[in-house]
């Protein structure tokens, strides 16, 4: 990923952190010729002195799984907030519309999860991540029959990660007035992910 030096998120925890809050990511493989995406939800396990590891499952049905077995890297994208910015809003001028926003690109080597007991634990964490912020959540207590058949309806994958690059263009080429415009249009905005955006830049401004 292109990331000029103004916008490079090098903090782990802050890149940590858009893994964690936008947990949907795509997953990017090579089949022998082309590339090949699938959208899907990824869990992270931060490692102590590493990047850790990604935890996730694809159907069966999707080929992706095969091109995770060749030994070459993946890599997954996680999209954070982003907002177009309207060249309106800033005091200097003139200038040109852009378009702020927070993106991770993880890398690693993946490799299948065949043991059927593994399997279940990861779709246990996977499910129990998703579930707990419910009011009621839902308890894994579906019969054995049920759950061999649709867990032989997937594979399941594990990425150890090589590197993450978090990229964070949140205006920080331009001045503290016109960063300033751009945060008062965005937190005004009716569209949740603006204010987000908004939020963000408010942060970095403060660094």
């Amino acid at each position: 990923m292109h990331i000029p030096k103004a916008f490079a998120g090098g903090d782990p925890a802050a890149i940590h952190e858009v893994i964690a809050q936008n947990p949907f990511a795509t997953l990017v493989t090579l089949d022998g010729q082309e590339p090949f995406a699938t959208h899907l939800p990824l869990l992270h396990f931060p490692g102590p002195d590493s990047p850790g590891i990604l935890v996730g499952h694809v159907a069966r049905a999707n080929p992706q799984w095969q091109h995770l077995q060749t030994d070459r890297d993946v890599m997954a994208i996680f999209h954070g907030p982003h907002a177009y910015v309207s060249p309106s809003w800033y005091e200097t001028q003139p200038a040109v519309p852009t378009w702020n926003y927070v993106a991770v690109h993880a890398y690693g080597r993946a490799r299948l999860i065949t043991d059927a007991a593994e399997v279940r634990s990861r779709l246990r964490e996977l499910t129990a991540h998703f579930e707990a912020g419910l009011p009621r959540p839902w308890i894994h207590d579906l019969p054995e029959d049920y759950w061999q058949r649709m867990t032989q309806a997937l594979v399941a994958f594990e990425i150890s990660l090589t590197r993450l690059e978090g990229k964070f263009k949140l205006n920080q080429n331009r001045s503290a007035k016109d960063v300033r415009g751009v945060i008062r249009a965005l937190s005004a905005s009716a569209q949740p992910m603006d204010r987000d955006v908004a939020t963000l830049m408010e942060a970095a401004l403060k660094e």
